[in-house]
């Protein structure tokens, strides 16, 4: 039931009007791209001046849209794995460790974040050229990595801050050995944070598009750079359907995220 100005008050009312001018503020955008996937027209329309599903057929049966889809895919999932991987130890280092230059080596895992990423593509490129990877699938995936290892890093190691060690040293103290106490109790208990650190893991390689242009080639390209290049050379609407796919998919991906945590925490 909807309150009227006066019953909720002049400030809240204010309030809830904001938050609802920046709420479509931030959805137009993506309403007219979605918009924009269904329109008839040849070339990025707006208001359409009629409907098609056109654009979503020209992608799912043009294998070079279909091939940038599975490097994207592939590439994402294997940064994925290897950021938790690596984000683990990571996380026990920087959180646990009790040795000189322990915020420097934090400060160091999260500076690619804070690097611009046209300065990091640039030095990735001119490394992965002297080693012989660039535009290769080892390259994407290090070069992937570099930008998604500190989101992994710092979802497990908030997990690990809030998580009481104490519990950890009690099921030692029962006779657990500390490896033991880290694989039952520890990590079962921060699998939010891991969880977290994946998905974000992965969203990181999915969505980059500076990187990839440097590091792509002819034979392999990720979806970003495929979509970049295809604005660059025509304004058709196959780009508007990629990217209302896109949000699609991340919205699923969210929904399940919070399934799994609403069920978890019942």
């Amino acid at each position: 039931m909807l309150l009227s100005p006066n019953r909720m008050g002049g400030g809240r009312f204010v309030l809830y009007t904001i938050g609802a001018l920046v709420m479509a503020f931030l959805l137009l955008p993506i309403i007219f791209i979605a918009a924009l996937s269904f329109g008839d027209s040849r070339w990025l329309q707006f208001p359409p001046p009629g409907w098609t599903l056109q654009w979503y057929r020209d992608v799912l049966y043009d294998p070079r849209w279909i091939d940038s889809i599975l490097v994207s895919a592939k590439v994402g999932l294997v940064v994925m794995v290897l950021a938790v991987l690596l984000g683990l130890p990571a996380s026990f280092a920087v959180v646990r460790g009790r040795f000189f230059g322990r915020e420097v080596l934090r400060a160091f895992f999260i500076s690619p974040m804070i690097v611009p990423l046209v300065i990091l593509a640039i030095a990735l490129y001119g490394f992965f050229l002297r080693v012989g990877v660039n535009g290769s699938f080892l390259g994407f995936v290090a070069g992937h990595l570099v930008i998604a290892l500190p989101f992994s890093i710092i979802c497990i190691s908030n997990a690990l801050e809030t998580f009481d060690e104490s519990i950890e040293r009690a099921a030692v103290i029962c006779g657990a050995s500390p490896a033991q106490a880290i694989w039952r109790i520890t990590l079962p208990s921060i699998r939010s944070g891991i969880l977290a650190g994946a998905l974000f893991s992965f969203l990181a390689s999915w969505d980059e598009v500076v990187i990839g242009i440097f590091l792509a080639s002819p034979e392999l390209q990720t979806l970003p750079v495929r979509m970049w290049s295809t604005l660059r050379n025509d304004l058709t609407p196959v780009v508007a359907a990629v990217s209302t796919l896109l949000i699609a998919m991340t919205i699923v991906i969210l929904a399940v995220v919070a399934i799994i945590r609403r069920d978890r925490a019942r």
